[in-house]
């Protein structure tokens, strides 16, 4: 899931991409492609390999593996390529690439939207080949009239999802993150966070029916699934259980129109001592109001660098009623009636997303690519306020990066009536709020990357002692391989070392999900860098 930036203003969530992989001599990837060809087709019905499945010698084969590549660190000529790219059409040509896969021992890679963080929807360290599938073309939206309920194939962008919801009714809506161009599959899978979270939680919580080609092939629902299965995909990273290519989700409601700010403040301006106010109430606010703080760099006077701390929110009322929610549990904010705009939900996601003043909503419909550049980043949890005075010596760090941004998302409200076990996701009650760290930079040189990338390792080792402990958190959605990984063999994956990473992201959660995993896929086919392991 679960950035685009215009120097002060708004920043969505940004999902990065990384690349590490295997390579091939062309003469035996030429080979493995015929014989496998020949499975895909027999086991696909009706189906011609024009129609779904791009090899290294296809014209569209390299446009098509870097369409959502938006990372440039990983994008160059060097890069190692998949043996195929399958884009299925239908769920027997996903049964198909799974089925074969497996009969050539063949690793899949799954992306819906290819916003994850490392890469690794389409890259991998396991010296066995791999193919990626690709779910861009299983992207229908079917809403349930009257039900206030949706089905989403996995290969859907949570904008369409966004805009088809709209236009059921002016009064729904749905509690995922904002990103529109972020494929619905990868976000659900890990959580799914956004600006409806403190009113309705995240977009895993919200979903009622799954469907999930297994490792022997079979279309499951949540009834043949089981409950067990049904808890493990919600919120417990994609791509380790099989493959979701639908959900089922509980439409929320949301008023005609709701009311968005984003107030900025520099350090001279008073910004840390806003955000120290933040920190002891962005939780407790009401629980139709999220304020998230994003911090940056600027420019004032004779080209000095400062702080600048900018207020984004999104209330779900009036500006009349938002204001008289401020005035008592944020007084301090200093809002005011012509800092806010009043819009339509939907209209919301373009302000968060950045679009153009006036842009039309039917964007969220044109899957428009991302913007490509070089980035890096980190996520962290806090428990406890930070002590001011600890805070001056952060923004200290923050000046000694380039350009980093540092985006702080609350929790509360909805979120600490759900229990941490209801699915995967586990930092609930306690949970103040989030940190997104993160850079970005133009020159692709090493040097400049290694300038960037040693800053943020600083930077997150600095930050130890404010952030949650035992274990130290991290979001799933934000996947980081810097916190440990799996074995470079599926059969070289043990429980205990993937605990390094697995207990960061999922806490007491992680064991259960081990145990699922070995009940559904205890040979690990469905496997990466940071899949759940089996255990027997």
């Amino acid at each position: 899931m679960e950035l685009n930036i215009i120097n002060i203003k708004l920043v969505p969530y940004l999902l990065a991409v990384g690349v590490l992989m295997v390579v091939f001599s062309p003469a035996s990837s030429q080979t493995l492609d015929a014989k496998y060809l020949q499975c895909l087709l027999k086991n696909s019905k009706n189906a011609t390999k024009s129609e779904f499945v791009f090899t290294q010698q296809h014209p569209k084969y390299s446009s098509l593996l870097q369409s959502s590549a938006i990372n440039l660190r990983y994008s160059t000529s060097k890069t190692p390529k998949p043996l195929a790219i399958i884009i299925p059409l239908t769920y027997s040509h996903v049964q198909s690439a799974v089925l074969c896969s497996k009969t050539f021992s063949f690793r899949i890679r799954i992306r819906s939207g290819g916003h994850d963080y490392a890469g690794l929807s389409y890259t991998s360290h396991d010296p066995s080949p791999f193919v990626v599938l690709d779910l861009r073309e299983l992207r229908s939206v079917t809403i349930e009239s009257g039900k206030n309920t949706a089905w989403v194939e996995s290969g859907a962008t949570n904008g369409e999802l966004y805009y088809w919801v709209s236009k059921e009714s002016k009064n729904l809506g749905f509690p995922a993150g904002f990103g529109p161009t972020v494929g619905i599959g990868g976000h659900i899978s890990g959580g799914g966070f956004g600006s409806l979270v403190r009113k309705y939680g995240l977009a895993a919580d919200n979903v009622v029916d799954a469907r999930i080609i297994d490792v022997k092939g079979r279309i499951l629902d949540r009834k043949s699934m089981g409950e067990d299965l049904f808890w493990a995909v919600r919120g417990g990273g994609g791509g380790s259980f099989g493959v979701v290519v639908a959900w089922k989700v509980n439409l929320v409601f949301v008023p005609e129109k709701v009311t968005v700010f984003s107030l900025s403040k520099t350090l001279e301006q008073g910004g840390s001592n806003l955000f120290t106010k933040w920190q002891h109430v962005g939780h407790s606010l009401s629980q139709d109001l999220f304020i998230r703080v994003i911090i940056q760099h600027v420019q004032v006077e004779n080209g000095r660098r400062t702080v600048e701390f900018i207020f984004n929110s999104m209330f779900l009322g009036s500006v009349d009623q938002l204001m008289k929610t401020v005035s008592n549990s944020f007084p301090e904010l200093g809002l005011q009636g012509n800092d806010c705009s009043e819009m339509s939900w939907i209209e919301s996601v373009l302000y968060f997303a950045n679009y153009p003043k006036g842009e039309s909503v039917n964007v969220l419909k044109d899957r428009r690519p991302e913007p490509k550049s070089y980035f890096n980043a980190k996520s962290d949890y806090v428990k406890d306020p930070i002590p001011e005075g600890s805070l001056k010596e952060i923004w200290k760090w923050c000046l000694e990066g380039e350009k980093p941004i540092l985006i702080m998302e609350p929790h509360g409200g909805k979120m600490n009536e759900i229990e941490e076990t209801r699915i995967p996701y586990p930092h609930r009650k306690g949970y103040l709020y989030n940190i997104q760290y993160y850079e970005k930079w133009e020159d692709g040189s090493i040097e400049a990357s290694d300038k960037r990338i040693s800053w943020m390792k600083r930077m997150y080792e600095n930050m130890t002692p404010y952030v949650s402990k035992n274990p130290r958190g991290a979001y799933v959605n934000y996947r980081d391989l810097d916190l440990g990984s799996n074995g470079n063999l599926a059969n070289d994956t043990s429980y205990l070392k993937a605990m390094q990473w697995g207990n960061k992201y999922f806490r007491g959660n992680f064991r259960r999900l081990t145990m699922v995993k070995g009940k559904v896929d205890p040979q690990n086919f469905f496997y990466f860098e940071q899949s759940i392991p089996p255990l027997l």
